[in-house]
């Protein structure tokens, strides 16, 4: 296989080019789903594709094969992140071992941002990979040239959270100077939404007096924008500055129109591919896209711009279509995942758009809002965000806002001042406060809280709102949305299992439990699902974006679980607060309930009152 530099260097002078990223999805289901969707946009000839890898090496294997199968399988140039924060030096090796024994002959060298803030890591003397400059040594050092290298840059300067207003790309200047000059190919920055501090980043390390900056390629990093709750949330996480042209472009359509906030999003990164492609004088050819493994708007985007527009691709269709092309082409590769099941008579190749090449029912079908509560099914669901688990803020803040609790009654307290909005987080929330839909059902909840069920999610039941209502609305215009009640909670051993008992009873109830152990029970089948949230629109089917099952279930538990470690780890060791947790950790259950009568608004809670 080539390397990315190779690569780069057989195209024409000044020919732009595209990259696309993606990350192992958590479930079976979406793994499987995400390979068909690779094989979909393998066709709108991406240069190369970076595959993720989790805080701490959590997704190695999962990383390890999906660069595999995008390199045997689909052809494609690939490109390994590889990160060395709190990394053990044997499975960085085996890591470089394998990757080199399956032809992936590029790599992202990368620290990788502490898993629970810069506050709460200070590299061991014994570990050999304190930086991505150590990793960058060393693969050079192990693998010689073998490997074509890629490093991390920050167009707004790199911020850890704990102070934002110090970021500035001067101070890591330094640091890009020495990973670069120890061996590193290309550049490829962190995603923003600000071209004019891009473009000054870029003119700065061009004029840099040292040259090193010449000529190496330097590619920015892209964020599709699919949905505005998520536009917002991965800007605030990677601290992107939004200037106010994008805001007011976003703020032109109702938020909740999730197809009309694409398009705006569409035009948005069209706009900036042109600018920095023509303002730079082509000295920045390629783009990156963080795809979170979404493909629709990529394909959009490639349709749109003057820069990465791509050319028509070949598809298979029945006669009748206009533009035949006479030329020969394999059924086999061109025929779309999304068409396989049609019967086609008579076929004729014809020229399509790219973004056509990805609109199949498969490449829209998780257009809508994915995350926590998402559909497991989508190569999207559980989308991560570089920290791994994390109690979302740093040491110093976490223990200024949660103090040091010693019983059960100050952790019910805490659970109690978030539902009032006196605490901005917990340790399974971010600072983005309570939904409004949760005012709602706000004095059910503290009601349980103060009873000892620790809620970290719910919702109340919706019976057709409009699709553009404030609290509850998604999706396109003129249709409605309805939603089931669920609750989620941590509540100790003995509580559960008198609470197991009346949730036997009956059928209007589904639930999932679990602990930290392994324990599992439901009352529902393993390949059972539950729609918690549909909507009906025009001239479309029914869409289900949110579904709870067993997979995900159990992906999330042990998830939630982990974040008590993360929590306990802010204390002395022997403390009564790290003895506390410990034992919450050890004894309480995850409960997830969802009531399906979503007519009557108030049945969960009314079955809950315990």
């Amino acid at each position: 296989m080539t390397t990315i530099i190779e690569r780069i260097a057989a195209l024409k002078p000044e020919e732009p080019f595209f990259s696309f990223e993606f990350f192992p999805p958590k479930t079976d289901s979406g793994v499987q789903n995400l390979v068909a969707r690779l094989r979909r946009m393998a066709q709108l000839n991406p240069l190369f594709v970076n595959i993720t890898w989790g805080a701490g090496g959590s997704t190695v294997s999962k990383s390890l094969d999906l660069a595999t199968l995008c390199t045997s399988e689909l052809g494609l140039t690939t490109c390994l992140h590889l990160t060395c924060t709190n990394m053990e030096k044997n499975i960085i090796d085996e890591a470089l071992s394998k990757a080199k024994q399956h032809g992936i002959r590029n790599i992202l060298a990368l620290r990788g941002d502490p898993p629970r803030g810069v506050e709460y890591w200070t590299p061991p003397e014994s570990q050999e990979f304190m930086y991505a400059v150590d990793l960058v040594r060393y693969i050079r050092q192990e693998y010689g040239d073998y490997f074509c290298i890629g490093v991390a840059a920050y167009p707004e300067g790199y911020a850890d959270g704990s102070n934002p207003e110090a970021q500035d790309p001067k101070i890591d200047l330094p640091y890009l100077i020495e990973k670069t000059a120890a061996g590193a190919d290309f550049i490829m920055t962190q995603l923003f939404f600000d071209t004019d501090k891009f473009l000054a980043f870029e003119k700065m390390l061009r004029e840099h007096e040292s040259g090193i900056f010449e000529t190496i390629p330097i590619i920015p990093g892209l964020l599709p924008i699919n949905t505005f709750q998520s536009f917002i949330r991965t800007a605030k996480l990677s601290h992107a500055h939004l200037p106010d042209s994008v805001l007011e472009k976003l703020d032109s359509v109702p938020s909740t129109d999730d197809e009309q906030v694409k398009q705006v999003g569409v035009e948005i990164l069209v706009e900036m591919i042109d600018r920095i492609y023509n303002e730079t004088q082509h000295r920045v050819r390629g783009f990156h896209f963080y795809t979170l493994n979404l493909e629709r708007s990529v394909a959009l985007i490639l349709d749109k711009s003057n820069v990465v527009k791509t050319p028509l691709r070949l598809k298979l269709v029945s006669q009748g279509t206009e533009k035949k092309i006479e030329k020969p082409v394999s059924i086999e590769s061109v025929l779309s995942d999304g068409v396989k099941d049609v019967k086609i008579t008579e076929k004729v190749a014809v020229a399509v758009p790219a973004s056509e090449v990805s609109m199949t029912s498969e490449a829209s079908w998780d257009d809508f809002p994915n995350g926590r509560w998402g559909d497991p099914r989508s190569p999207a669901y559980g989308e991560i965000d570089g920290y791994g688990i994390t109690l979302h803020v740093p040491a110093k803040k976490a223990l200024e806002l949660w103090g040091s609790p010693e019983t059960i009654a100050d952790i019910s307290g805490l659970f109690v001042q978030y539902l009032k909005g006196i605490l901005p987080v917990l340790p399974w929330s971010e600072e983005e406060g309570l939904s409004p839909e949760t005012k709602l059902i706000e004095a059910d909840l503290i009601r349980l809280n103060k009873l000892g069920l620790w809620t970290v999610a719910s919702q109340p039941a919706v019976n057709g709102v409009r699709s553009d209502d404030k609290v509850f609305g998604w999706g396109p215009r003129n249709g409605y949305v309805f939603q089931k009640a669920l609750i989620e909670f941590f509540v100790p051993e003995n509580m559960w299992f008198t609470l197991k008992e009346k949730l036997q009873i009956g059928d209007s109830v589904s639930y999932y439990a679990g602990n930290c152990r392994g324990d599992f029970f439901s009352n529902m089948n393993a390949n059972d699902v539950n729609a918690v949230t549909w909507g009906v629109f025009p001239n479309r089917e029914v869409v289900q974006p949110t579904i709870i099952e067993e997979q995900s279930f159990k992906a999330w538990s042990e998830e939630a679980f982990a974040v008590w470690k993360e929590w306990q780890r802010l204390y002395p060791r022997g403390s009564a607060t790290s003895n506390l947790i410990n034992t919450i950790h050890e004894s309480y259950y995850l409960v997830s309930i969802i009531h399906h009568d979503y007519v009557n608004t108030n049945a969960l809670w009314n079955f809950l009152q315990l």
